[in-house]
C-alpha cells in the first residue's frame, strides 16, 4: 500500500515530458505534456475527441508501433516522441510507419482481390471522409463502380448518403482530369512559342552567319550508362512515364515514395535527363502539399464543429455525375 502510494506521489512530482500525438488514421499532431503515462493517455482522449466508448486508449510507439504500458518506460522516454492513440479494437500495422502519408494504410492483409480493395478503401472512408483527397484516381474509380447497396451496407449509411457520396467522389475525379488537360494545354502553349522562338532564331542566324557545321554535344542522357537502381514499383514508374501529368492520378502514399526517390536514379529509371526528373518531382511535391493542405484544412473545420470525430456525411455537395 506504501509503496503503491509512493510511486503515484513520484509520478505526480516527475517533471512534465512534451509528447506528440495522433490518432492512427490521423495525420495531424498534437503536442502534449504529461508526468506520467495515465496522464498522457487521458489528454490524448480528450485532444483526439475519441469517445467514452471506445476507450481505453492504448498508446504505442509511432515509429515502430511498440505498446507503451509501462510507467517507468514511459519516463525513460525522450521528448517529443512521438505516440499514435489507438482507440478500442484499433490494431498498428507495420505499414502505418510515422513518414508522411503512409498513415492511410489500413491493418489488414493484402488485397487479394477486387472485392476487398474497395471494402479496405471504404474503411479509409468510414474512418475519416477526407481521405478521398488522398487517393489515387484509381481508387477513386473502383469506389465510384461499386453499386450502390453494397457500399451502403459496408458504410452502415442510407443508398441517399451514399449515392452523395459517390457524387463526390465523380466530382474530386473530374476535377483532376479537368486540371490535368490545362496543364496540357498550358505545356502545347508554351511548347508552341519555345519553337516558334527557336525558328525565327535560326532564320535570323541564316541570314547574318555563314551556316557552319555544329559540334555534337553529349548531353549526358544516354541510357547506356551505369543507372542506378529505383525503389520505386513498375506500376508507378509506368504511371510516371505513360499518364499526362502523373501526379493527379498518383495516391499520395506514391507521390511521397516519388519525392523521396533520389533525382537521378528516377531519371535513369525513366531515361530521362536529370532536369525533366527534377520538374517531375516539383510536380508531385506540390500536388502533395495542396491535398495535405486540403486534409488540414477539413481537420481543423471539423474540430471547431462539436468536436466531432468524423466529418458528417450529410455535408458533402452532391455533384451531377458523369456517365
Amino acid at each position: 500500500q506504501r509503496a503503491r502510494r509512493g510511486g503515484r506521489t513520484a509520478a505526480m512530482a516527475a517533471p512534465l515530458k512534451r509528447c506528440l500525438v495522433r490518432r492512427r488514421d490521423g495525420r495531424e499532431q498534437h503536442g502534449l505534456a504529461a508526468s506520467c503515462l495515465r496522464e498522457l493517455r487521458d489528454k490524448a482522449s480528450g485532444v483526439l475527441a475519441i469517445d467514452k466508448a471506445r476507450e481505453p486508449v492504448t498508446l504505442v510507439l509511432a515509429e515502430d508501433g511498440t505498446i507503451v504500458d509501462d510507467e517507468d518506460y514511459f519516463l525513460c522516454l525522450p521528448s517529443n516522441t512521438k505516440f499514435v492513440a489507438l482507440a478500442k479494437n484499433e490494431k498498428w500495422s507495420s505499414k502505418s510507419l510515422d513518414s508522411g502519408t503512409t498513415w492511410l494504410s489500413e491493418s489488414v492483409d493484402e488485397v487479394d482481390s477486387a472485392t476487398e480493395k474497395w471494402k479496405q478503401l471504404a474503411r479509409q472512408l468510414k474512418d475519416d471522409l477526407s481521405n478521398i483527397i488522398l487517393m489515387s484516381e484509381e481508387d477513386l474509380q473502383v469506389l465510384i463502380d461499386v453499386p450502390r447497396s453494397d457500399l451502403a451496407e459496408e458504410l452502415a449509411q442510407s443508398q441517399t448518403k451514399i449515392q452523395v457520396l459517390q457524387d463526390t467522389l465523380q466530382q474530386v475525379l473530374d476535377r483532376r482530369e479537368e486540371e490535368r488537360q490545362s496543364r496540357q494545354l498550358l505545356e502545347l502553349y508554351l511548347e508552341a512559342l519555345k519553337n516558334e522562338d527557336s525558328i525565327l532564331s535560326k532564320v535570323a542566324e541564316s541570314e547574318t552567319v555563314p551556316r557552319r557545321e555544329m559540334d555534337v554535344v553529349d548531353t549526358g542522357t544516354s541510357s547506356t550508362g551505369t543507372s542506378a537502381k529505383t525503389a520505386l514499383s513498375d506500376q508507378i514508374l509506368a504511371a510516371l512515364k505513360e499518364k499526362p501529368a502523373p501526379e493527379l492520378c498518383l495516391d499520395s502514399q506514391d507521390l511521397e515514395l516519388v519525392l523521396k526517390e533520389d533525382t537521378q536514379a528516377l531519371a535513369s529509371a525513366l531515361r530521362w535527363d536529370k532536369q525533366k526528373a527534377e520538374a517531375l518531382q516539383q510536380a508531385c511535391d506540390q500536388e502533395l502539399s495542396k491535398r495535405l493542405q486540403q486534409v488540414q484544412t477539413l481537420h481543423s473545420l471539423r474540430s471547431t464543429s462539436k468536436g466531432k470525430k468524423t466529418l458528417p456525411w450529410g455535408d458533402w455537395p452532391s455533384s451531377k455525375r458523369k456517365k
